[in-house]
């Protein structure tokens, strides 16, 4: 390998790392918005938002993959163009890794947020449900349909 095609290997390495942040960067905020949206109830702009969230998580698997054959390689082994693009390519290593735990742990928050507004539905349908058989305990005991009492009511 000569000297030139060594610089293009770290060359790449640094243009995905940068990758990878930027994708990270956008998979923090798409969560940021998720948790807006499944604490505001909006079903149908989550769902939208998840396709888009699904497309940047495919796009870091891409990344991903890309950096694979970096991670059998000796970084002793790395010749970089100088000390500084080194250094900005490890900044950048470290700043990846607080996003990354940065989306996971907003992940598992999105998680618990929507089975608390999961549980919420669930208890607001059986409440509903109870309110339903009431209802039709008292129709039924007193032969009242909804139409004698809606013209009760108004009269």
């Amino acid at each position: 390998m000569t000297e030139s095609d060594s610089h293009y290997d770290t060359d790449r390495l640094a243009q995905l790392l940068r990758a990878r942040h930027d994708c990270l960067e956008e998979l923090r905020d798409l969560g940021r918005r998720q948790m807006e949206l499944i604490e505001q109830g909006e079903l149908s702009a989550l769902l939208d938002l998840l396709v888009v969230k699904q497309r940047s998580i495919g796009r870091l698997q891409q990344i991903e993959r890309a950096l694979e054959p970096f991670r059998d390689q000796p970084p002793e082994q790395r010749r970089w163009r100088s000390t500084e693009h080194r250094l900005q390519c490890a900044e950048l290593v470290d700043r990846c890794q607080s996003l990354l735990a940065e989306v996971l742990a907003a992940e598992k928050q999105c998680e618990a947020a929507l089975l608390s507004r999961r549980q919420q539905t669930l208890e607001l349908l059986e409440k509903m449900q109870m309110a339903g058989n009431v209802q039709a305990a008292y129709t039924g005991e007193w032969g009242i349909s909804g139409v004698q009492l809606n013209m009760l009511s108004e009269g």
